[in-house]
């Protein structure tokens, strides 16, 4: 089964109905052990949207870089992140929902309307919004933010396995995997690990 494309019919029903700054949002980096999670507010120009838009996760890394590139010259973006410290003291959900918040803030204006992945929808937003399960497979604009955030992120965790070297951050970013695991086993805990995640609260524990 080919899996489906994203299309605009979210933004165009908003356009119709008298909504012309439209933001998508994603955020990437609930999983991992370790690092930010990393949010991005997309707003797309109609009349210049690249080929090619898709969820990042089905996408090569090359060719997300490309349509990346392509997103800065031609949209409006904003990129925001939570970090370790907030994950382990909001939790990963409402850090996520900080980190998207602060996406659409940062927007040069507050968009019309947000259209925002998943089925939770940030407190405190500057403008209507609706949530859209699955929505970087379904809708253009989240489609984009997905594809900024990750490249975004994935930069974030290369620069920090140049700072700590073996845990293959630069190729796992942060992902519990299995180098990932023997790393945290061999080299212990750093900074950048999320000591509310189990796996990490477990090592810790065991050192004391």
């Amino acid at each position: 089964m080919v899996a489906r494309s994203p299309d605009d019919s979210f933004e165009t029903r908003l356009r119709q109905a008298g909504f012309h700054r439209i933001a998508g949002v994603d955020e990437v980096g609930r999983g991992p052990l370790c690092g930010p999670v990393t949010a991005a507010a997309v707003i797309l120009d109609p009349a210049a949207i690249p080929e090619g838009l898709r969820d990042s996760k089905t996408l090569s890394a090359p060719r997300r870089r490309v349509l990346h590139a392509a997103l800065m010259g031609c949209a409006e973006v904003s990129i925001a992140h939570a970090d370790v410290e907030e994950i382990d003291r909001l939790n990963i959900l409402q850090a996520s929902l900080l980190a998207m918040r602060r996406a659409i803030v940062g927007l040069r204006r507050p968009p019309c309307h947000a259209l925002i992945d998943g089925n939770r929808l940030p407190p405190g937003l500057p403008c209507p919004a609706e949530g859209v399960v699955k929505g970087d497979a379904r809708c253009l604009s989240i489609a984009a933010a997905s594809i900024v955030a990750k490249v975004a992120r994935d930069a974030i965790m290369a620069d920090m396995a140049r700072q700590y070297p073996g845990y293959g951050w630069e190729s796992n970013a942060g992902y519990p995997t299995k180098r990932h695991i023997n790393a945290i086993a061999e080299l212990g805990v750093t900074p950048f690990h999320r000591r509310s995640f189990k796996p990490i609260r477990n090592i810790l524990c065991k050192e004391h």
